[in-house]
């Protein structure tokens, strides 16, 4: 994935400002505060934000573009199913929309590891849960990239594992996941680390590279010693 120049502004306040990036395979993490531009920079990359100016290329192909539909697979902070259908068939009204088949139904309910759940309706699931179905939604057109826009906000530590175990097993097979938090421990899990401030891209590195830049042990120090440096 290729962005040049991505340039994003809301009224009179740009959002992004004139990114460069490349995102490449493994679990990429994209960390910041809420509001520095994370969310936005995810609809760009799924082709639904409007942009002032700059490229955004997905497998060589404009962001949004037709042939994408079936290679990106996106959840949103909300929760994307019906609360009043159980998670099979929320994942079958889904798989007939993108013309999935049931075994693509089956499939994505194993990967997120609700087989003994699928008959049960969304709304009396816990959170974690629901946002697992949400998840296999995304996983129903067996997508090459994942862009996943806070999955675990609001989430025990034990969900969060579950989760980031999940994460890396798709990463594992192939897919390429991009992932927002601005939970600054999640760093330690990503491959690669893009840390976000008032819209721009700070650090970009492995979690042990941003640390041994900013002489720290945790990333939220090198988070704020980072800042500061860039402030000076």
């Amino acid at each position: 994935m290729e962005i040049r120049d991505l340039h994003v502004v809301r009224g009179r306040h740009p959002v992004l400002e004139h990114l460069d990036l490349t995102i490449g395979g493994g679990v990429t993490g994209l960390l910041g505060p809420s509001g520095c531009g994370k969310s936005t920079l995810m609809r760009c990359l799924v082709g639904v934000q409007q942009v002032r100016g700059g490229t955004i290329e997905v497998f060589g192909r404009p962001a949004g573009s037709r042939p994408l539909r079936d290679r990106v697979g996106y959840v949103t902070q909300a929760v994307s199913v019906y609360h009043d259908l159980t998670v099979a068939e929320n994942l079958r009204f889904f798989a007939r929309v993108i013309g999935a088949d049931r075994a693509a139904v089956d499939r994505a309910i194993a990967a997120v590891d609700l087989q003994d759940r699928a008959g049960d309706v969304v709304g009396r699931l816990s959170g974690g849960q629901q946002s697992r179905a949400s998840l296999a939604v995304a996983l129903l057109g067996e997508p090459d990239l994942l862009v996943l826009d806070e999955p675990t906000v609001g989430l025990d530590p034990v969900l969060r594992e579950d989760l980031w175990s999940l994460f890396h097993r798709l990463a594992d097979s192939g897919v390429a996941v991009f992932v927002s938090s601005h939970v600054m421990d999640e760093a330690e899990r990503c491959d690669r680390l893009l840390l976000m401030r008032t819209g721009r891209i700070i650090a970009d590195g492995t979690p042990a590279e941003i640390k041994a830049r900013a002489g720290v042990n945790d990333v939220e120090s090198a988070f704020l010693a980072i800042v500061r440096s860039d402030a000076a």
